[in-house]
């Protein structure tokens, strides 16, 4: 989402090279292109003259360390400043109250409310170990109610089931004392949305949120919608004590100024983060990780928990033993590689928390996830002996596989060159670090086209 933030941003910091130190006139010079920057990424005009404010008071007459350039000793004060205008620290839901913890999901319609609610299900029982209960008061949209339930069967959360004919407030009253009889720790409330704020979904959630007493009021916001994600979140703050607030579709391309702009004018912290489509899209919003992504230093820590969250430890002991010599690294380990990049959020958002010197070694890398399914049915096709001894695939032997994977023969080649590519990959991580393994990288993804 931040790329081309990232790389104005880069620039900048480029422009003062050469400089002996920080003054008035160069640091006036950097900000006002630092200011283009975040307008263009649709950061709001007051969050733009306030961060400009800050960093200026911040850099002029800052003392420049021996070790650092003019350069960096700007990027670090950007750095804390982007941090401190994202809420500076994480902030945790608060579920300390007599059981259930009501979370009141608010929004307006399209900005993933739903899909938001399923994701926080699963976030909970996985991360928080709870059990949860997820209730629909959307009586408008259609099939709003059975796509909670859905989301409730695909996460293993409780449903609570609505009659025809009932209303929001009614709805959220049986819930509750549903949730109390059947001892379910959160209950999440899935509420209408509307395509624009209007005085009767106000009253409505009002009203709702009256009668739940929610310990939070989580305002769900598309960061695609820009400057309407900022003006939408005010005019909800003003009418709902809102407790925090969840950005979506931070995979998509927007320009990202929603994720610097909506804690900053609702005075609520983002508190979680859809990074994927999938129902473990959903992440704790790190204030000092995103400014690390979007200042190009990745977010390595973000990458590693991932790992721990999505890996298979059993899977990853078995590459390493393989990877010892390389020979015994097979079609099936190359597919296993593919299938724990699609549980970590696919290869476009591993790269996406890579540092900018690792993913700049895979820039050129265009990676479709949708290639990587066709690469599996290409190994599928196979015999278990041909995956396992790839050197016995002759012509006669790829016309077969190709055939049964609804390809050409050349992308059955062009798959065993890159496993090739792949296999003497290990042996490059074995001898000799990451830099060799990102060279290495290019050549190991999947280019059907």
């Amino acid at each position: 989402m931040f790329e081309n933030l990232t790389g104005r941003l880069a620039g900048i910091i480029k422009t003062l090279r050469g400089e002996a130190r920080l003054t008035e006139d160069n640091i006036q010079q950097a900000l006002r292109e630092v200011r283009l920057a975040l307008l263009e990424a649709d950061v709001a005009l007051p969050v733009v003259k306030d961060f400009i404010a800050r960093v200026k008071e911040k850099a002029v007459g800052h003392e420049v360390m021996t070790s650092l350039t003019p350069g960096q000793a700007l990027i670090g004060i950007v750095h804390q400043e982007l941090i401190a205008i994202m809420g500076g620290e994480k902030s945790e839901l608060n579920l300390a109250t007599t059981p259930p913890a009501v979370i009141l999901m608010a929004g307006l319609q399209g900005a993933g409310k739903t899909t938001s609610s399923g994701k926080l299900a699963k976030w909970l029982m996985e991360q928080r170990k709870k059990k949860v209960l997820l209730v629909s008061c959307d009586i408008y949209r259609p099939a709003a109610i059975q796509q909670l339930e859905l989301l409730a069967n695909q996460t293993g959360a409780d449903f609570f089931p609505v009659k025809a004919g009932q209303k929001p407030g009614e709805i959220g009253a049986n819930a509750l004392d549903y949730a109390r009889k059947h001892h379910h720790e959160v209950m999440i409330v899935d509420t209408a949305g509307r395509l624009g704020i209007d005085e009767a979904m106000m009253q409505e959630i009002k009203e709702l949120e009256a009668t739940l007493k929610p310990i939070e009021t989580l305002f769900v916001v598309d960061a695609m919608q820009g400057q309407d994600a900022v003006n939408t979140a005010k005019a909800f703050g003003d009418a709902l004590p809102l407790t925090g607030i969840i950005l979506t579709k931070l995979d998509g391309d927007a320009r990202g100024g929603a994720a610097l702009s909506v804690k900053h004018i609702t005075g609520k912290p983002i508190k979680f983060a859809g990074v994927a489509e999938k129902l473990n899209g959903l992440e704790l919003f790190h204030p000092d990780r995103m400014a690390s992504r979007i200042l190009g230093m990745g977010d390595v820590l973000g990458l590693i928990e991932e790992a721990q969250r999505s890996a298979d430890q059993q899977e990853a002991e078995k590459l390493m033993k393989k990877m010892k010599s390389g020979k015994d690294f097979d079609l099936n380990d190359f597919k296993a590689q593919f299938q724990q990049m699609r549980k970590m959020g696919g290869m476009s958002s591993l790269m996406d928390k890579l540092p900018a010197q690792f993913s700049q070694a895979a820039q050129n890398i265009k990676v479709d996830d949708k290639l990587i399914n066709r690469t599996e049915g290409i190994i599928d096709s196979m015999t278990k002996q041909e995956r396992v001894k790839p050197e016995i695939l002759k012509a006669s032997r790829k016309r077969r596989i190709a055939a049964g994977a609804g390809v050409s023969v050349q992308e059955v080649n062009r798959l065993l060159a890159q496993f090739e590519q792949a296999r003497k990959m290990m042996k490059m991580m074995n001898k000799g670090g990451i830099a060799k393994m990102m060279r290495g990288l290019k050549g190991m993804l999947p280019r059907l086209h």
